[in-house]
């Protein structure tokens, strides 16, 4: 920082003991500005913003092509010196912290997300101005997750099922198959999926249930979409010896760190599926593909949110800060909730044997 302005940071207060946040809460904070002489100050500026964005790039011989796209929530800006008016503030020496608040708006906005070809990023950017100095600037993220809603709560407990069965040729004869149950659909980080399946043997040889959760990231721009899929976990069951069948139930455990699907973002998708597959030599392994929906963990009893606060009346005997909010701006519209009729919102539990 240059002449008289030592520092100047933005800070969030946590709002539950996970500090996450979801649509429709209340954020507070404070910019914390120290200066070492008088400063004159033309405006303060701190803002509310949500975007998704992806960026990549492709190469078609000798060309480059770089795909881009960006997707806007809201942008909720407010003011805390006088803006515009030819007027300068002025503050002493010393450490002055102005506290801030914003509701963040009710509508459908996807979670926080950050992987290497996109981001879901929320913060809290605040604008410093002075007369004949460079603006500066200070940024704070946060979390914010996707709580869903009841119609979609409800389809997300809708149980799965599938069947498949094989012919074996070549080195290993007869058939094998696999009758498959999941309870549902939507699962929360770090819950168990169990897995429950009759499994026939009627080859030659041993098979071995294997089960293998994965995840997709899909990123959309300039109608090009780049795919990117990783495995998380692989398990593998007992060994089923020829001509007999079992019953077979396996709980896999979705780690706690798994990242929430993103099914409500046009731009970005983060998708699931359990592969659950037979292990037979020398021959195409029979699979069955379930979609998975990952949700946010619930919230224990020690992590309850605060009421909303509508204004700025929790602040109005605040001792902290000089200047506060003078003539504040009021908080602007939120942008429209964004169009989400491109994509399925959810995977489609249909056809769940095939390619994925």
């Amino acid at each position: 920082m240059s002449n008289s302005v030592k520092s100047f940071t933005v800070g969030i207060n946590p709002i539950s003991k996970s500090d996450v946040f979801t649509s429709g809460d209340s954020l507070t904070g404070q910019i914390n500005l120290e200066v070492s002489g008088d400063c004159k100050i033309n405006a303060l500026v701190v803002k509310l913003k949500g975007k998704a964005e992806v960026k990549w790039t492709e190469h078609y011989g000798k060309t480059t092509v770089t795909y881009h796209n960006k997707e806007k929530y809201f942008s909720i800006k407010q003011s805390l010196f006088q803006e515009g008016r030819g007027e300068c503030s002025t503050v002493g020496p010393g450490c002055h912290v102005y506290p801030f608040i914003f509701q963040i708006p009710a509508q459908e906005l996807p979670s926080s997300f950050k992987a290497s070809h996109g981001k879901i990023v929320y913060t809290v950017e605040v604008i410093l101005s002075r007369p004949m100095k460079l603006d500066s600037k200070a940024k704070a993220q946060f979390t914010l997750i996707h709580k869903g809603n009841p119609h979609s709560e409800a389809l997300l407990r809708i149980p799965q099922h599938s069947i498949i069965d094989k012919k074996l040729k070549f080195f290993t004869s007869g058939t094998v198959g696999m009758d498959v149950n999941i309870a549902q659909t939507g699962f929360r980080q770090g819950e168990g999926i169990k897995v429950v399946a009759y499994i026939q043997n009627k080859s030659s040889r041993d098979i071995r249930p294997k089960y293998c959760l994965y995840r997709k990231y899909s990123y959309f721009a300039k109608t090009k979409r780049r795919v990117e899929t990783k495995d998380i976990l692989k398990e593998v069951g007992e060994a089923i010896p020829p001509s007999a069948g079992q019953n077979v139930t396996r709980i896999i455990t979705i780690p706690a760190t798994t990242c929430a699907s993103i099914l409500n973002c046009s731009i970005i998708k983060a998708e699931y599926r359990l592969r659950v597959y037979l292990d037979v030599k020398y021959a195409t392994d029979p699979q069955i593909k379930f979609p998975i929906v990952i949700l946010p963990a619930s919230q224990g009893p020690d992590d309850e949110r605060p009421p909303p606060a509508y204004g700025l009346d929790g602040y109005a005997n605040s001792s902290e800060g000089t200047n506060f909010l003078q003539n504040p701006t009021a908080l602007e519209p939120s942008a429209p909730p964004p169009s989400y009729g491109t994509y399925a919102m959810y995977p489609s539990l249909t056809g769940a044997v095939g390619k994925y």
